[in-house]
């Protein structure tokens, strides 16, 4: 059994969500997963939560308070990053990406990105507008994040949902599902 946490931030890539799950349930063949969901605010924005399989937990920030209320209490956080064997962030818009390489941990996902233990597969795969890819600050964050082990899956070039054309664009979930499968199949 192999425990997959997604993490979800607020690109329009989020959109793909529904599609993400539904591709790693049908496509990972021949090994059982199970998978959670850590979205923060702005990605909520992008897909419904009822569209999404029953049998899926996402958790958003306020969890993290519900669950905790006196010393001894299970830190959400905490617990999702012991018990993900891979975490992918897919999309990982531009703020988080900054926040990450950055180390500031505000809300739950980066704060389960921080509590992440380096020796297990964290997987990132950026998108957002050509124009903010493009930002000198970008390639130093992802050659950051790379530097400590996580893997980057590239964007790709396209149309964006803006309206603008070119690299930025969240890669295709085919592709993201077939990164996963690698993964997954050597750790075995």
């Amino acid at each position: 059994m192999v425990n997959i946490l997604i993490g979800c931030t607020g690109s329009v890539a989020s959109l793909k969500l529904p599609i993400l799950l539904e591709s790693i349930a049908n496509d990972i063949s021949g090994t059982q997963v199970r998978i959670k969901v850590c979205v923060t605010e702005s990605a909520r924005h992008f897909f419904d939560e009822t569209s999404l399989p029953n049998d899926i937990s996402i958790f958003k920030d306020s969890d993290e308070w519900n669950a905790w209320s006196t010393r001894g209490d299970p830190v959400l956080h905490i617990e999702l990053a012991k018990w993900a064997d891979v975490f992918i962030i897919a999309p990982l818009d531009a703020n988080t990406l900054a926040k990450m390489a950055n180390g500031l941990c505000d809300n739950l996902l980066t704060c389960v990105a921080r509590a992440w233990e380096i020796n297990k597969p964290l997987v990132f795969c950026p998108a957002m507008n050509t124009k903010m890819y493009q930002h000198p600050l970008t390639v130093q964050q992802i050659d950051l994040l790379k530097s400590w082990g996580y893997l980057e899956i590239p964007v790709i070039e396209k149309k964006l949902i803006c309206g603008d054309t070119g690299p930025g664009a969240m890669a295709e979930v085919s592709s993201i599902v077939s990164y996963l499968r690698s993964i997954i199949t050597e750790d075995k």
